[in-house]
């Protein structure tokens, strides 16, 4: 019994830290996302459980600033796949993405979003998750735009909560093992970034730590009681900082998992590229014009990718990764 109160009472912390970190994340709700986030959940109807708000867009708020990311949490893959056949991609490496345009005047509203479930919502939150693809990306600010109901809500601050605390668990060890907040996050997310195929110049973590020094500070302080090592955190006029006590040991473990994450993750970036060819309807363009928005660099789809995707992308995929387009 003292096991499961155990359980049930760090779950409920989790929650109050994940309802805290939405809470940070939160802005003005701009008109356009509104409406956005309205067309989203009539026309996915009750097997949206809820819409997630992240990216540039949250940072900078303003929806028409480039392209709008949203994470659509749903209840079944099936109910929100047009086919069982994406149903089932989506099942086996999601997330699956498409896109949507929104017409407003004489502006254009453009949105990419990703369908999760919140089974494995919850799950790539968690320890049980390997790669930081999902834990990596939902300790930073994220706003819920939509929820269904209260429970929704609260599932989805506890996957918020999860996330944070096994970021931290499994950066911490990888780390100093004293300095400043930022800095802690500032080199755990680019520990995370490495462990995917990205376009981002190599100073992004820097900036987004810049930009959200309070969230992540804040964060910090609230995840501390609820790792399985001791994290103390200070704070002074030049901000948060931290000292964990953490076994050698366990560092020397972590370098060698990290190493593996990162090999797992170029890999699986690899294989949601190819799935988007047949599951994000104008996929290429899409692909092409990311790489281009963040790296800066010209990106031309050859007509033969076009005609025979699986066939040629590899060799457009080692030329860009030789040029420095991602890493």
């Amino acid at each position: 019994m003292a096991g499961s109160a155990e359980l049930v009472r760090d779950s409920e912390d989790r929650r109050r830290l994940g309802a805290r970190m939405a809470e940070l994340a939160e802005t003005a709700q701009h008109p356009a996302l509104l409406r956005l986030v309205e067309s989203l959940t009539r026309r996915y109807g009750e097997c949206a459980l809820a819409v997630l708000f992240y990216g540039s867009c949250l940072r900078g708020g303003d929806p028409y600033d480039g392209l709008v990311d949203l994470y659509l949490i749903v209840d079944r893959y099936r109910c929100a796949n047009a086919s069982w056949l994406k149903a089932a991609w989506n099942r086996l490496l999601p997330p699956n993405v498409f896109y949507t345009e929104l017409a407003d005047g004489d502006r254009k509203l453009r949105c990419k979003y990703a369908i999760l479930s919140l089974h494995d919502l919850e799950k790539g939150c968690s320890p049980r998750w390997h790669h930081s693809y999902f834990w990596g990306r939902f300790s930073q600010p994220t706003a819920i735009a939509y929820s269904r109901d209260d429970a929704s809500r609260a599932a989805v601050q506890a996957s918020f909560g999860s996330a944070a605390v096994t970021f931290l668990a499994r950066v911490l060890p990888r780390v100093p093992a004293q300095g400043s907040v930022t800095d802690l996050w500032r080199e755990g997310l680019a520990l995370s970034y490495r462990a995917e195929l990205r376009a981002e110049g190599q100073g992004r973590a820097k900036q987004l730590t810049q930009a959200n020094r309070h969230f992540y500070e804040t964060v910090t302080r609230g995840a501390a009681e609820l790792l399985k090592f001791d994290l103390e955190t200070s704070g002074d006029t030049r901000g948060t900082r931290y000292r964990a006590l953490i076994p050698r040991r366990r560092r020397i473990v972590s370098q060698l998992d990290w190493a593996l994450r990162i090999a797992h993750g170029k890999l699986l970036s690899v294989a949601r590229l190819i799935k988007a060819l047949f599951t994000f309807e104008g996929g290429l363009d899409y692909i092409a014009w990311k790489l281009e928005r963040h790296s800066g660099v010209a990106v031309e789809i050859p007509a033969r990718v076009r005609r025979h995707p699986l066939i040629f992308i590899w060799g457009l995929f080692w030329k860009l990764y030789r040029q420095g387009v991602f890493r």
